[in-house]
């Protein structure tokens, strides 16, 4: 990491302070940790520093001493701000309710070079990225930062609401670098002013301060789609916080209450009114800014959202600097599989799962590659999530079970022991073989750590069933007894990555073979049954070989027959 460097011009705020403040000041020899100086009427002067506060002057404060400072400054704007030309500081008043200005505070404002080395590689990716946290934890000096280093090597225009970013004057401060700065009049107009920037001067970058409007979010997500590059910062302590937020909640794509049919519920194990994102989010990234030399990465906001609506939590990455300087990366664990949310290709589960060995759903329970320990060598560690409290597993080639996988022949490796109820075994073991994966298929539910059945069966509730979610032995329902769907659910046990037949394509191959067989002369054809958005893509491909089809049945048996013309 290299060297920090810290611009503060110091003198240029003291200097406009009445000359009691700025002694007080001077003497307490404390610059580098002053954040700011705080001047109500009536009241003693204070300086509020990283880890402390002082009080400046016995005598409290007048309106000449306001008068002082108001003097040596800008005008203020709309936004009750104003600031010292070619500096980075700012003074914010406080009105009465005849507008007359009876306090002031007085920010420190500094540009540090080389902050930015803790996220610098995030930075320069070409994601839009959104700093969030409190006020004070430093994401000004981040974006200023970032806004330097960007502007190298690309086109960035600072929109600067508060002329927080580029300083106070017409000539932005060296700290932004080549970056060209648009001032903003009035804070209201900040959205206007971010479109202006797109339209007008061709940027690749937009470095915005402070969205914090609902116009704002919504300027910021159309720059987004016209595949600018934006970098924000935005107040709040966490993802978590955003996106309950209202106004801000668009950053990260929205939450919209949905109305799920009866069957959908019952698939996902939820309640028919859910949360669901409403769109893609605007930032590619969220950076949390914890403090100044700690900050908590969600690398991919959409999925992050998606993990949170579903009531689980994917661990950001944390990245802090130490007191050498040098950047640690905590890397995030990996998430853990939310099957109620796997999809064939349809926007269908192909399984569900229904209870997990603490009774829990699944989703907030660790997955059974980390119960095994590597996904591509397992090895059972007693204790461990999603089989913890169930004892030792026994071996795919003791007496207990039947060997299902080939692929671990000769391993000292422990298998998950499965029982099938209405599933057939012969396609469990040939599901176990294709992933090479250690299963072994038992004829009792005593020797048990997971049960396999099919959603027909799982309805019924017999008495296996009923038995092992009495145990709390986690139950996985297939919605059809087919190689695809074992494959499926074995791959997120075990972490194994697994390709599955995506059903569009297989639907398009059947109508092509059936459009082929009609042409050859058969005077039908009938497609097996298949959702609206399938059958209306083979409605199309009928009609564009000149040929006739209808749709017959009722849901879910609903299907397409196809004729000749």
């Amino acid at each position: 990491m290299g060297q920090r460097k810290i611009t503060d011009d110091l003198d240029a705020l003291l200097q406009v302070l009445p000359p009691q403040v700025e002694q007080a000041l001077r003497a307490a020899n404390q610059g580098d940790d002053l954040l700011e100086i705080v001047m109500d009427l009536g009241r003693v002067p204070e300086a509020r520093f990283v880890d402390h506060e002082l009080t400046l002057s016995p005598k409290e404060v007048t309106q000449a001493d306001l008068d002082f400072v108001i003097a040596r400054i800008s005008e203020f704007t709309g936004d009750n701000r104003a600031g010292i030309a070619r500096t980075l500081h700012r003074i914010s008043a406080i009105r009465n309710r005849q507008g007359k200005v009876i306090g002031l505070t007085c920010r420190v404002g500094r540009a540090v070079y080389g902050v930015i080395d803790i996220v610098e590689d995030i930075i320069k990716s070409g994601q839009s990225i959104l700093l969030l946290g409190r006020p004070g934890v430093g994401k000004t000096t981040l974006l200023r930062e970032a806004a330097r280093i960007l502007s190298e090597k690309r086109r960035v225009v600072v929109v600067d609401t508060s002329n927080e970013i580029g300083g106070d004057g017409d000539i932005p401060h060296p700290a932004i670098g080549r970056a060209r700065r648009m001032q903003v009049a009035d804070p209201a107009l900040q959205h206007e002013v971010m479109i202006e920037a797109v339209e007008n001067h061709m940027p690749q970058t937009i470095v915005i301060d402070e969205i914090g409007r609902e116009q704002e979010a919504a300027a910021a997500r159309t720059i987004a789609e016209r595949g600018v590059q934006l970098v924000g910062t935005a107040h709040g302590n966490s993802l978590d916080n955003l996106l309950i937020n209202p106004t801000l909640s668009d950053l990260v794509g929205g939450i919209e209450s949905v109305t799920l049919s009866d069957e959908e519920a019952r698939r996902r194990g939820t309640q028919k009114a859910v949360l669901e994102r409403r769109a893609p989010p605007t930032f590619d990234v969220l950076i949390e800014l914890q403090d100044r030399q700690r900050v908590a990465v969600h690398h991919s906001v959409a999925a992050a959202v998606d993990a949170l609506l579903r009531g689980r939590s994917l661990q950001p990455e944390i990245r802090f600097v130490d007191d050498s300087g040098q950047v640690h990366i905590e890397k995030a664990p990996a998430p853990v599989p939310d099957m109620r949310s796997a999809s064939n290709g349809m926007g269908r589960l192909p399984f569900e799962k229904h209870t997990d060995s603490f009774g829990d759903d699944y989703s907030r329970r660790q997955p059974f590659r980390d119960a095994f320990g590597s996904a591509a060598v397992p090895s059972y560690r007693n204790g461990s999530a999603g089989l913890a409290g169930r004892g030792s597993v026994q071996s795919p080639y003791d007496s207990a079970g039947t060997e299902a996988s080939s692929a671990s022949r000769g391993q000292h490796h422990r298998a998950l022991r499965v029982y099938p109820y209405g599933v057939g075994r012969g396609r469990l073991i040939q599901a176990s073989q294709n992933l090479g994966v250690p299963v072994a298929v038992v004829e009792d539910l005593e020797q048990a750590n997971a049960v396999v059945t099919l959603k027909n069966y799982y309805r019924k509730h017999p008495q296996p069933i009923t038995e092992a979610e009495r145990r709390r032995i986690p139950v996985y329902v297939l919605r059809s007894n087919t190689v695809n769907q074992m494959e499926a659910i074995l791959g997120d046990i075990f972490g194994v990555p697994v390709e599955l037949e995506d059903p569009m394509e297989r639907a398009v191959a059947e109508t092509q073979e059936a459009i082929r067989r009609v042409l050859s002369g058969s005077s039908s054809e009938e497609l097996p049954p298949a959702g609206p958005d399938v059958r209306r893509m083979q409605h199309e491909m009928a009609r564009s070989a000149n040929l006739v089809s209808h749709s017959y049945g009722s849901e879910p048996r609903r299907r397409v027959r196809i004729f000749q013309s």
